[in-house]
């Protein structure tokens, strides 16, 4: 009768693991769909087969089943490790190489990143939830700005170049709005910051720009 028991207790605990997977999945998908602030707690519940109590049941806090959304979609969709950048020496090959990664991956979650960041201003929830990726930019600005060789005057000009370089909405602009590829998208941008780097925000007309 334990063991029996014990079978008992295990597979509900797999069930409950499960009913929660799929509510978290299905909330994931409508979000990328039409975006956190049009997602509904029915629609959640009839994507997942589950009752809109189920749903509660297993988040009672918006932010808790925000939370457990973004850990699933970042382990779908994991950022870019900024330390893999650390070792690359030369400054438009670092550059390269993040920006390639970096689009890469907005090109993947556009979707999701675009209903993101429209819904956050109106969900505190949300807001909270990605508070820390200023945090990413801008560590990601300082290892991306370092071995230009540049004075101390333009480092204010070439960190808002790179902030610029790396945000989604650039990424956006580029390869949506003025259709280029990725790859030509990555190759625009470290031209643009290779010839501010090197000849200043004038420009030298005379000196030619090598990739």
């Amino acid at each position: 009768m334990a063991n029996k028991r014990v079978y008992q207790l295990k597979r509900r605990a797999e069930r409950q693991v499960e009913t929660r997977r799929r509510i978290t999945a299905a909330t994931v998908a409508l979000h990328e769909e039409v975006g956190p602030a049009r997602t509904t707690i029915s629609a959640i519940a009839a994507r997942a087969g589950v009752e809109r109590l189920t749903v509660y049941r297993h988040f009672p806090e918006e932010r808790d089943l925000l939370g457990a959304c973004q850990e699933h979609f970042l382990r779908a969709h994991p950022l870019p490790e900024i330390g893999a950048w650390v070792a690359i020496d030369d400054p438009r090959r670092r550059l390269r190489t993040a920006l390639t990664a970096l689009y890469t991956r907005y090109r993947e979650t556009e979707a999701m990143t675009a209903h993101i960041l429209r819904d956050a201003p109106s969900l505190p929830a949300l807001a909270e939830l990605i508070e820390g990726m200023p945090r990413y930019f801008s560590v990601a600005t300082d290892v991306l700005s370092e071995g230009w060789n540049i004075g101390d005057e333009q480092r204010p000009l070439l960190r808002a170049l790179l902030g610029h370089a790396l945000d989604f909405e650039t990424w956006r602009s580029l390869a949506r709005r003025q259709g280029l590829e990725d790859r030509e998208a990555v190759k625009v941008m470290v031209r643009l910051i290779w010839c501010v780097a090197e000849h200043g925000p004038g420009g030298d007309e005379n000196k030619p720009a090598v990739d």
